[in-house]
């Protein structure tokens, strides 16, 4: 009977610890996920997920103009499919709490470190925040790997010692360097590493390597811009997101919005894969 009774006690008090503060939304340590261009099917996000993530994220995004491509899609996205996906810093009725530019630079600028520590100084005075996200310009490109390790090395850190906070890794954007340059290999180094360790990884290449159709551009030298090699001889000829967008009724199949050094449809499908990432965070589990 004691040893029931034992058992019965360390069962109620894993339980009980299994409902602790720690499994607020925003804590996946140990089990994490990868937003890529599958992760771009609006449609596919269960409502009730959209409703959890404007009623329990409070999300803090660091950038410049690259990372714009996520927010100002997600502007345009209100309009085109209405007030469901509405943000706005601070969650004014009943929209997305979204703190946009909440901390100047981005994750190389204006160094490669120091937007670690404007993040715990944000974190220190605005505690409600449980997500983290920051987005690369064109640092990627000329990164060595050690400057990679220091960049996942920082996170981990901040994941030590904030652990009620979902921090969002992210790749860097295309540069027509293809599948051999330094930026898919240092891409490629993030991606191992948030595979092999259970992060959440925002995969900013590998969305824009893809058209709404599933067709795959990486193997054709694309830029940031949609431009890519139509015939292997070394020239972007093509442009991926132009092309469907004048094969596509805009307004029914894409939205015209800002994008930064990129076409609409891109910021598109960077919107929906936020939401998408939005949804993940506050528990859905993407099927």
């Amino acid at each position: 009977m004691r040893y029931l009774k034992v058992s019965f006690i360390f069962a109620f008090v894993i339980l009980m610890a299994s409902c602790s503060k720690e499994d607020v939304p925003g804590n996946v340590s140990g089990d994490g996920f990868i937003i890529d261009h599958t992760s771009t099917k609006l449609a596919q996000i269960p409502s009730e997920w959209i409703d959890a993530a404007r009623e329990d994220l409070h999300i803090a995004y660091g950038h410049t103009s690259h990372g714009s491509q996520l927010t100002d899609g997600m502007s345009g996205l209100v309009s085109f499919k209405g007030a469901s996906f509405s943000w706005s810093n601070g969650g004014t009725d009943g929209s997305l709490d979204l703190h946009d530019y909440a901390m100047s630079g981005d994750l190389g600028n204006p160094d490669r470190t120091s937007w670690a520590a404007r993040t715990r100084t944000y974190l220190a005075a605005n505690p409600d925040v449980n997500v983290i996200i920051w987005s690369w310009c064109g640092q990627v490109s000329d990164a060595t790997e050690a400057n990679i390790d220091a960049y996942l090395s920082l996170m981990s850190d901040l994941e030590r010692d904030f652990p009620g906070v979902a921090f969002v890794y992210m790749t860097g954007h295309l540069d027509g360097t293809g599948l051999t340059g330094n930026l898919h290999v240092r891409n490629e180094q993030i991606r191992a590493y948030c595979r092999d360790n259970g992060k959440i990884l925002y995969d900013f290449e590998d969305i824009e390597s893809y058209n709404p159709d599933g067709v795959y551009f990486g193997n054709k030298n694309p830029d940031d811009g949609c431009n890519y090699d139509t015939d292997g001889n070394g020239s972007r000829d093509g442009n991926w997101a132009r092309e469907w967008q004048n094969a596509h009724t805009g307004g029914v199949d894409w939205f015209d919005c800002s994008a930064a050094h990129t076409e609409p449809l891109n910021a598109n499908l960077k919107a929906y894969a936020a939401w998408w990432l939005w949804a993940r965070i506050a528990g859905w589990d993407g099927k």
